[in-house]
């Protein structure tokens, strides 16, 4: 005697309910039409409910049957899923790669990661979208996005990409010959600073500052707002006031003397910029080869 299992006569179940025919699902699943109505008949008594309305013309599911269709849809959709999961993995990565990044990660990240990675993978094609505000990947059919490690969804899986950043507060030579220097937070109440509005929310971001462990938030006076960092910068290089943004931006600037950092003390350390996607994308074989040669190229550390 055949041993029951919970997916004893699920298969043929679906297939009658796809086919609405016993004698469609047996051809479909390659047995006879007596053995998809025996599968059926064994279900129907276990759960103690007839599934089917069978007339000489049609068959159609009853109440409990629609019912257990619709209970039973998302668990084959992931069993679909999973196998399909494998088929990705026998496939050479190719196929539209669309990636969705901040201007602050072109030159930190997409500039020495784009190249190694077309070198590796010729058929994958990258469709880059550069949006410095917040993205709903699923909504724009975008693969993967990069942004600031605070500000991705708990429910994305997130790859670091840059190390942590420590805020600074930054000025030109020319501005502090002019205007001096401040030795604490405070002092900025008597100095012209160049403020940030965040693209999305469109609120002005405060300047974040921690001394002893106690945090403290700070508006500055500033008569110039911007909505790009790299307008914000180029503005503190001419001198035209103080601006407070992240060391992975202005690498060079202090490198080469345009830009000094004042406030060193007073200023947090916070997370760099992550590579996130949906958890289902993982098994994508564009995906992983983006993240293969990621790891390689990209130094976090």
């Amino acid at each position: 005697m055949a041993r029951i299992t919970p997916f004893s006569g699920v298969p043929e179940f679906l297939a009658v309910a796809e086919h609405a025919s016993f004698r469609r699902a047996a051809a479909a699943l390659g047995v006879t039409p007596a053995a998809v109505s025996q599968a059926v008949r064994s279900l129907e008594m276990r759960v103690g409910l007839p599934l089917f309305q069978r007339t000489t013309r049609q068959v159609a599911l009853t109440e409990a049957g629609a019912a257990l269709l619709e209970r039973l849809a998302p668990a084959t959709a992931g069993v679909r899923e999973a196998f399909d999961s494998l088929a990705f993995l026998r496939q050479a990565p190719s196929g539209r790669l669309r990636l969705s990044v901040p201007r602050i990660a072109i030159s930190l990240v997409i500039e020495p990661l784009l190249p190694e990675l077309r070198k590796a993978y010729p058929q994958i094609e990258i469709d880059l979208d550069v949006d410095d505000t917040s993205v709903d990947l699923t909504a724009k059919k975008i693969d993967a996005g990069i942004r600031v490690g605070g500000h991705i969804a708990r429910d994305m899986i997130a790859v670091p990409v840059t190390p942590g950043a420590q805020w600074l507060v930054l000025g030109s030579p020319a501005y502090f010959d002019a205007a001096g220097r401040p030795r604490t937070p405070a002092d900025l109440g008597r100095h012209e600073c160049i403020r940030y509005r965040f693209p999305t929310a469109r609120s002005l971001q405060r300047w974040a500052f921690v001394r002893r462990t106690r945090a403290q938030l700070i508006d500055p006076p500033g008569s110039v707002i911007v909505n790009d960092t790299q307008t914000l910068i180029a503005l503190a290089r001419r001198g035209m006031g103080l601006i407070y943004t992240g060391d992975l931006v202005v690498h060079d600037d202090l490198a080469t003397g345009a830009l000094e950092a004042v406030l060193r003390n007073y200023t947090p350390v916070t997370p760099g910029l992550y590579l996130y996607f949906p958890a289902r994308s993982r098994e994508q074989p564009k995906l992983r080869a983006l993240l293969t040669v990621l790891r390689r190229v990209v130094k976090t550390r």
